[in-house]
């Protein structure tokens, strides 16, 4: 299952320069952002954005895999697979999914 999460998120993927993004939706597993540059599929890196945990703002951090990237219309949605996560991470996101 996913939620809808809209925000400002940066892609740091592994040898690259931080490319600016939005978050799509978040799961457990993974999450989708959108953004102006195309990532190659199975390329690593991290997916960086805040979120409201227990009303207070929070800046996760995720090592996340590209799973798709898809061009539609005047963006690319990208599809990412988490890594193992922090407990940090993992404990704001589950907070998120109730």
């Amino acid at each position: 299952m996913r939620k809808i999460l809209r925000v400002r998120a940066m892609l740091v993927m592994d040898g690259g320069a931080p490319m600016p993004a939005r978050t799509f939706d978040l799961g457990l597993a993974g999450m989708s952002v959108t953004t102006e540059y195309k990532v190659e599929v199975n390329k690593t890196g991290q997916v960086v954005f805040e979120m409201l945990v227990d009303g207070k703002p929070q800046i996760i951090t995720c090592k996340a895999k590209v799973s798709h990237c898809i061009f539609s219309g005047d963006h690319f949605k990208v599809g990412f697979v988490f890594q193992p996560l922090t407990p940090e991470a993992t404990a704001a996101i589950t907070k998120f999914m109730r």
